[in-house]
């Protein structure tokens, strides 16, 4: 996706990696996409600055394994902050999908191209999709 992307209204992401070199690289690109990005390395540090953000976060982009706490702990925390963030759930581990199936959120197989995450996450941030309630199962993901 071409770094000339403007948009009007820009969306913020939380984006929490514990792998320093994936966080910053993830990063760079949803920065150069035009989303605003708010980063952590581990779920305590993704509770600060979710607490520190006055505005809206759009969406929660989390690995499911980190060493403090795991993406789905970390989402449903966060969800019962912020009921309307969206979240998205990243895993290099084998059948991750089926972690985060029950909760009806949306996730990402790493390694993933480039285009593939700006799609996906341009897809879910501006298109209508259920809820993704705790007891809810989107079909898409």
């Amino acid at each position: 996706m071409p770094s000339s992307i403007a948009r009007d209204n820009f969306e913020t992401i939380l984006l929490v990696e514990d792998d320093s070199a994936i966080l910053n690289l993830v990063q760079q690109l949803l920065r150069r996409a035009g989303f605003q990005v708010l980063t952590a390395a581990s779920g305590s540090e993704a509770m600060r600055a979710e607490a520190a953000c006055s505005g809206v976060i759009h969406l929660l982009l989390s690995d499911i394994m980190m060493p403090d706490q795991a993406g789905p702990e970390l989402a449903a925390a966060l969800r019962r902050r912020r009921p309307d963030m969206l979240v998205m759930l990243m895993s290099g581990y084998p059948n991750g999908a089926m972690l985060v199936l029950n909760h009806g959120w949306h996730f990402i197989q790493k390694p993933f191209l480039p285009a593939f995450l700006l799609e996906k996450v341009t897809d879910l941030l501006h298109t209508a999709v259920p809820d993704q309630g705790v007891d809810g199962f989107d079909p898409r993901t």
